[in-house]
């Protein structure tokens, strides 16, 4: 802490003009009034520089304390203060990421139409009467157009990107990466998470032409705090590449049903936002200000207005490590299907418990139990209630789905049952999916 004194101040040395005193009946007004004068001023003075002092030294503690001033220099490092410091670092952190972050082109064979006439028509009305006639149309072979785009982003040095599932779904569709300085390349399909919505692609070389990738830094979504500033990149609309929004982090824990077509999925415990995200931005990174990815941008409400949501980057760290060791994203699998039960489940089924998750048929009257599954091998059946996974009570809160995410295939673990009002434990070892 530097020590400031307040620099000292001396009255003047008044003197009274010789041959005159205060005490003399006859005063020279002019004397007097100049006297005043020079008073009030001194006491204006005074009353303007002390409060200006003590603000004065109560900023440089202030600025002392987040660490502005050099401690071992009374004067400022830089002499300047920047009041754009979060405008700089924005600019900092896509600077850093951006070189990273691709498009990805949706491409697929599309049919080809032209117009035509049939013959009678020249027969009967000749050429100058076309332009008042309705054309017909007629295939004429097919051509490779964009249909669709998403973004991704580099995540290893020989062109691994990931992105979201529902981006490169398509089985039949060619996908094609197009880098921040415009060179584009075919891609191929690695792996779809079968439980989350995300994918990773890998770039195609030449074998002459290997080019080494800029990396992306990953971050820590586990330390991520609601009111952080927020930055996504995409192709937004799949017209505009790498285009930047900033928000904040808007909320935590999210749970939502995403669709995409015929594709529907529940997306649990995801991050939510406020930076624009549009048609296109899905796969890309939402970066925090160091410029590290924390999520993956996958979905919007479209009842509101800048409501987006993005998945953890946690959760797509042990699918990348798969991806990198096996060439493929695996999960442990029990084999049921269930719902997981609240208050509306418990009264609608008359239950006993109102946590767990209860075993039921599909919607369209799938087998509650999976033929030759790990469930199927240890004898459970519809309407059991699972209520403990290997010790933990599964809840609202704490998901079958969550839960089983922590366990690899090959795993042993304990399962407690409910049936017909009879608690009881099975042992179990992990399957695969």
């Amino acid at each position: 802490m530097i020590n400031y004194q307040l620099p000292k101040f001396e009255l003047p040395k008044l003197k009274f003009p010789k041959g005159k005193s205060f005490k003399s009946k006859k005063r020279n007004f002019s004397q007097v009034l100049i006297l005043a004068i020079l008073i009030s001023s001194l006491f204006g003075f005074l009353a303007a520089m002390v409060p200006s002092i003590y603000f004065y030294r109560e900023t440089i503690a202030l600025l002392d304390s987040l660490n502005i001033i050099n401690n071992n220099n009374a004067s400022f490092q830089n002499n300047y203060l920047s009041l754009v410091s979060q405008e700089k670092a924005v600019i900092e952190a896509v600077d850093k990421s951006s070189k990273s972050v691709v498009s990805i082109i949706i491409s697929k064979e599309q049919p080809v139409y032209e117009t035509y006439y049939p013959p009678f028509y020249e027969e009967f009305f000749g050429e100058p009467f076309f332009e008042f006639m309705i054309p017909e149309y007629r295939q004429k072979g097919v051509e490779k157009k964009q249909v669709g785009g998403g973004t991704g982003f580099i995540i290893s040095e020989d062109g691994m990107v990931l992105t979201n599932k529902h981006v490169v779904l398509d089985e039949d569709a060619e996908y094609t990466v197009l880098t921040s300085d415009n060179k584009e390349f075919p891609a191929e399909v690695l792996a779809r998470d079968p439980a989350q919505d995300i994918a990773v692609l890998k770039i195609i070389q030449e074998d002459s032409e290997i080019e080494v990738f800029p990396i992306i830094k990953l971050g820590d979504s586990d330390k991520v705090k609601i009111g952080q500033t927020a930055i996504a990149i995409g192709y937004v609309l799949g017209r505009y590449q790498n285009t930047i929004s900033v928000g904040v982090i808007s909320g935590l824990g999210r749970t939502i049903t995403a669709s995409s077509g015929d594709f529907y999925e529940t997306l649990e415990d995801i991050i939510q936002t406020d930076a624009a995200i549009n048609k296109g931005n899905s796969g890309g990174p939402l970066l925090n200000l160091k410029g590290e990815v924390i999520g993956i941008n996958t979905a919007i409400d479209v009842e509101g207005q800048n409501i987006g949501f993005t998945i953890p980057i946690n959760k797509a760290k042990r699918g990348i490590e798969q991806v990198k060791t096996i060439g493929k994203i695996v999960y442990p699998f029990l084999g049921i299907r269930y719902v997981l039960i609240n208050e509306e489940i418990k009264e609608k089924n008359n239950l006993e418990v109102d946590q767990g998750v209860l075993i039921v048929k599909g919607e369209k009257g799938e087998s509650a139990i999976f033929p030759d599954s790990v469930a199927d091998k240890a004898g459970l059946k519809e309407g059991d209630i699972v209520l403990e996974f290997n010790g933990e009570r599964i809840t609202i809160e704490n998901s079958l789905k969550k839960i089983i995410l922590k366990y690899n295939p090959g795993d042993s673990v304990s399962l407690k049952i409910l049936t017909e009002g009879r608690e009881r434990v099975v042992n179990v070892i992990l399957g695969e999916i």
